[in-house]
């Protein structure tokens, strides 16, 4: 943004300054030429006078010889004719006698005014003497037109000068301008990014920039204030639930398992099934309290080796999965790396092994698929848990991401709903589909590291457990 508003600006300055600088330069390169010419034909026309007084007058040459000399000391070329177009008079230089001078002393005379010729480097001017209408015969003026070529070069290297440093100048303000804007924006986006990663303390500087974006800042600041006391006092709740409901439900089974001990009959079945109940209820509270340190949790993304968490989690579930007598299997090709929150890969893997040996009957099969692939987000991973269990019907699967949503469940009915907050919250996505023979398959697409956030080259990615 700053490099943007710096080129704009630039630009704007690049475009004034052509604009203003051109055409006054064009302007004062025809002012240098008008005002040259015109001393040319003023000096011209005093030849004309002095001369006249000879050919007119018939007084002596005295004065038309002085000012040819002078001329010529100037460095200049001059000639009179006369009326037939013979020179009487002339400087010792042949350029007022060329045929270029020759041309312009018949156009003076056919035109009764004066006339002027720029050719190359010199100017020729030739003017009638007498009489515009009984013109008695010409003066001719040559002069070299480096003394203009020098005033245009002068004026045209001041513009050019004040072009430059009206450039320069505009370079500093544009850029100090688009620091005094992006440098406050992008400390704003950087605190976005950091809360957004889960440091809810962060605020973003509030006493610099413009005022718009200095209030930009200040409710920022006030939203990321509101956003941690509200997370922080979520948090508080949660915990004070958690301990009213363990300890009630703590004393309430010890109750119930000492009248156990004594009951027969139908009592110790009525008692056994309160112990369920009570049972039950625990594992309710333990999900409950698991969905919301989910929903409360902000990852702070890390590279993480797919296939070497799937292989640790697989090795710790193995016993269950023994005991149960189903058959676990993972097949990770590649070695693909996901960007998660740490430890939110296990978490994930843990709730989807423990639904699927939930469901899978003795004899039953969960296989781990893991490989890269391109997801609705940009490039990922697509990670598969795959039973061939009894699967659920498309209305059980509508739901089942929500809380308590799927009436199929065996258990608490939460396992999913955490799976579903844990990938969403990394940026990825939860679908289920069912398994090619029956089952069901969880497909989890996880995002993968950004360009420029993975492991060093030679370094293997950090691990998360």
């Amino acid at each position: 943004m700053t490099r943007r508003i710096a080129l704009t600006v630039l630009a704007l300055v690049t475009v004034l300054l052509v604009l203003a600088v051109v055409p006054l330069g064009v302007l004062l390169t025809q002012r240098e030429e008008t005002s040259f010419r015109s001393a040319a034909e003023a000096a011209a026309r005093t030849l004309a006078s002095a001369a006249e007084e000879n050919l007119s007058d018939h007084k002596p040459d005295t004065d038309l010889r002085e000012l040819l000399d002078e001329t010529q000391d100037e460095g200049g070329c001059a000639a009179v004719y006369d009326a037939a177009g013979k020179v009487i008079a002339r400087t010792s230089c042949a350029a007022a006698t060329s045929r270029t001078a020759r041309g312009l002393v018949a156009a003076a005379l056919a035109d009764a005014r004066t006339v002027a010729h720029r050719s190359g480097d010199t100017l020729t001017v030739a003017t009638p003497v007498g009489d515009s209408a009984d013109a008695v015969g010409t003066a001719v003026l040559v002069r070299s037109a480096d003394p203009l070529d020098d005033r245009t070069a002068v004026v045209w290297a001041w513009l050019a000068l004040i072009g430059v440093v009206g450039l320069v100048l505009g370079t500093l303000v544009s850029v100090r301008l688009a620091r005094w804007v992006g440098r406050p924006l992008q400390a704003v986006d950087a605190a976005a990014r950091h809360l957004g990663e889960g440091a809810l303390d962060v605020r973003a500087p509030a006493d610099s920039g413009p005022e718009e974006v200095r209030r930009l800042a200040a409710t920022f600041n006030t939203m990321a204030a509101r956003t941690e006391a509200l997370v922080h006092g979520h948090r508080a709740v949660t915990a004070d639930v958690s301990h009213q409901l363990r300890t009630p439900l703590t004393a309430l089974r010890l109750r119930l398992d000492l009248l156990a001990a004594d009951a027969e009959g139908e009592d110790a079945v009525e008692l056994a099934g309160a112990q369920e109940e009570i049972a039950r209820l625990s594992r309710l509270v333990d999900g409950l309290l698991a969905a919301a340190r989910a929903e409360n949790a902000v990852p702070r993304p890390v590279p993480v080796r797919v296939d070497e968490v799937v292989a640790e989690r697989i090795t710790a579930w193995e016993p269950v999965a023994a005991e149960r007598q189903v058959e676990l299997a993972s097949h990770s090709p590649g070695r693909p790396v996901v960007y998660l929150g740490a430890g939110d890969l296990e978490q994930l893997l843990d709730n989807l092994l423990a639904n699927a040996l939930e469901a899978v009957p003795g004899g039953g099969r969960i296989r781990v698929e893991a490989a890269s692939a391109a997801a609705s987000f940009g490039p990922g991973t697509e990670l598969r848990v795959v039973d061939d269990g009894p699967g659920m019907s498309p209305e059980a699967r509508a739901t089942a991401f929500r809380r308590f949503g799927n009436p199929e469940a065996r258990g608490t009915g939460l396992g999913l709903a955490i799976v579903h907050r844990l990938a969403t919250a990394n940026g990825g996505t939860a679908r289920l589909e069912e398994t090619a023979g029956g089952g069901l398959t969880v497909v989890l697409e996880l995002p993968a590291v950004p360009r420029g956030q993975g492991p060093e080259p030679g370094r293997p990615p950090q691990r998360t457990g």
